[in-house]
């Protein structure tokens, strides 16, 4: 150990370096050795901020406490927001589409003026819909007889085609404009169901049936349908048609006016049914539109047997024709007669032109017991509803004015009974009335000779 502290610290710094070169030295050879940690640099030594702003991240040692280094900040993929973009988008516009359709159910829910069945209660009132409650069939729908177990009301349920409505939107703006119409001659509306994908109609029930019930195949002691209720059933079927025409709002075109689609109360009076079930059709979408082929056929008018497409104007040749099977007792169409008379209007038309073969129209079962004027105005009128052309036919108002006018009318006093006539005397020859004459003269002698031998013969005596 020196002596002189000053010379001390020069040779203790040399001795440093040349320890430190040994130990490097020694060092270097034993490359499996784990090297000593890191040792942080005085403040004095370490790197200037920008030079160790500008040294790369990755070049930097971990350090041994295993300490977490921050993430490096990386732009995102613009491909990528804009699919997160449009599926937010997507969503929120179905949310809003869910929110608005079930706005839209809830208005027209309460536009309906009719009775929400639930499906259960209409199966209960129709014992599951079994066919013995079945009492109708049309060509999308069938209608089943039911009586409602909370008012014991007895209705008739019509069952429309499920796979047709798979709007259902659109089978309640139906049901909503059905419900708003009202008229003595027509099967109100009472009720309507749809739950899920079952499609109903709840009606009144109308128990004398239909027209076709009271003039064909009259079963044995039923009396036939007199001239005065064939007016009465065509003048209320006509108002029904009218009010349809030009009282609803919108104006409602039947469609498939017939002589079966007339259902008759216990006063005979006519009721309309199945009316608007073709525009609620087409607001479906999937169901199928009515066509003549459907139970229909004679009934049409030409234009709606050719293009599908019901008119007003349709209507009203339809109407003539069921006023034709009111006055002739026909069916529309009747392949038991011969192929001339099985299409009534076809058979109809030669009468139409001579008055003198209007009689030759009239049902059998009626007789004659009928107005003469009255037959000739009525069929006067229902040669007009048929006519060719759609635009020359009346509208059901001067229909309804017409037959409301022939109502009216007293019907014609009962011919009075032609008095007995005396059968004349047959002529008498002359040659025999001569020989008579001579005859009766020679007998008038021979009781002349006779007497007055008697006489003779007394005074003798």
């Amino acid at each position: 150990m020196s002596c002189f502290p000053c010379f001390g610290g020069g040779k203790g710094k040399n001795d440093d370096a040349d320890a430190g070169g040994s130990a490097a030295g020694a060092a270097a050879p034993a490359s499996n050795m784990t090297p000593p940690p890191a040792v942080q640099a005085p403040a004095a030594y370490s790197p200037a901020p920008a030079a160790a702003a500008a040294a790369p991240a990755a070049a930097a040692p971990p350090k041994p406490g295993g300490g977490k280094r921050a993430p490096a900040s990386a732009t995102p993929d613009p491909f990528f927001v804009l699919f997160c973009r449009l599926v937010s988008i997507a969503f929120s516009f179905l949310g809003n589409a869910g929110n608005n359709a079930e706005a839209d159910d809830a208005s027209l829910r309460a536009a309906i003026t009719a009775q929400a069945f639930a499906f259960r209660e209409l199966a209960a009132a129709t014992d599951h819909f079994t066919p013995y409650n079945l009492v109708g069939e049309g060509g999308f729908f069938r209608v089943y007889k039911g009586k409602l177990e909370k008012s014991g009301q007895t209705v008739a349920i019509k069952q429309l085609d499920k796979h047709g409505f798979q709007d259902n939107k659109a089978f309640l703006t139906g049901v909503a404009k059905l419900s708003q119409l009202h008229h003595e001659n027509l099967v109100d509306i009472v009720g309507y169901c749809a739950d899920g994908d079952q499609r109903l109609l709840v009606y009144e029930s109308v128990p004398a049936g239909t027209l076709e019930d009271h003039l064909y195949d009259l079963s044995e002691g039923k009396k036939p349908m007199d001239w005065c209720t064939r007016m009465k059933v065509a003048y209320g079927a006509a108002q029904g048609l009218e009010y349809l025409h030009e009282t609803a709002s919108p104006p409602v075109v039947y469609g498939e006016f017939k002589a079966s689609h007339i259902l008759l109360d216990e006063g005979l009076t006519p009721k309309l049914s199945d009316f608007g079930l073709a525009q609620l059709g087409q607001a479906g979408g999937n169901m199928p539109v009515a066509s003549p082929m459907m139970g229909s056929f004679g009934c049409c008018a030409p234009e709606y047997d050719r293009s599908g497409q019901a008119t007003m104007k349709s209507d009203v040749y339809s109407f003539g024709v069921v006023l034709v099977q009111l006055i002739s007792g026909r069916r529309a169409v009747d392949t038991s007669k011969p192929v001339a008379e099985q299409n009534v209007v076809t058979w109809a038309m030669p009468m139409f032109k001579d008055q003198k073969r209007y009689h030759e129209l009239v049902d059998p079962l009626i007789k004659t017991e009928y107005p003469a004027k009255a037959l000739n105005q009525v069929v006067a009128m229902a040669a007009m509803c048929l006519q060719e052309e759609d635009s020359v036919r009346p509208l059901m108002a001067d229909v309804v004015m017409t037959l409301g006018f022939l109502t009216s009318m007293p019907p014609d006093p009962p011919a009075p009974a032609a008095p007995p006539t005396a059968t004349p005397e047959p002529k008498k020859d002359k040659r025999s009335d001569d020989h008579s004459d001579s005859s009766s003269d020679s007998s008038d002698d021979d009781e002349g000779n006779e007497d007055e031998e008697e006489e003779e013969e007394a005074e003798e005596q």
